[in-house]
């Protein structure tokens, strides 16, 4: 279960820094970028099967110490670049928590297994009828 961004918003500390890319002189004197950091271990909002679930699923992004690096320099404004790592950080985790269902093997059902059957006969009979015949 995914906690309100409300709740997130609690844990996650935003550091800005200067973004590189178009922008000319804006480039050289505002902080744009913006780096969303969440650490997993010491959250309070998951428990240990989720935060295990997190850590595993999420190990290239995530440092030693167990914090969750999202970088976002997209825009000129460093409001926008905050709200898209917010929403790329919401996606991360739904998408990294969704535990997938077991497929369930079934078994073949009659009809098919009777049907390729009968196909590979036709098949066998098609390519007797092309042989040459036989003098006894």
């Amino acid at each position: 279960m995914i906690p309100t961004i409300e709740e997130l918003l609690k844990e996650i500390t935003f550091k800005t820094s200067r973004s590189g890319g178009k922008g000319g002189q804006n480039v050289n004197k505002v902080s744009s970028k913006v780096e969303l950091i969440f650490n997993v271990q010491e959250t309070l909002l998951f428990n240990e099967d989720e935060k295990a679930l997190l850590l595993e699923r999420l190990k290239t992004k995530i440092d030693t110490e167990g914090n969750l690096h999202i970088v976002s320099q997209v825009d000129r404004s460093q409001l926008v670049n905050k709200e898209i790592s917010i929403i790329k950080f919401l996606d991360l985790l739904e998408k990294s928590l969704t535990v997938k269902k077991k497929r369930k093997p079934t078994k073949i059902p009659k009809a098919v297994i009777a049907k390729r059957l009968a196909n590979k006969s036709v098949i066998a009979a098609k390519k007797q009828n092309r042989a040459k015949p036989t003098i006894d």
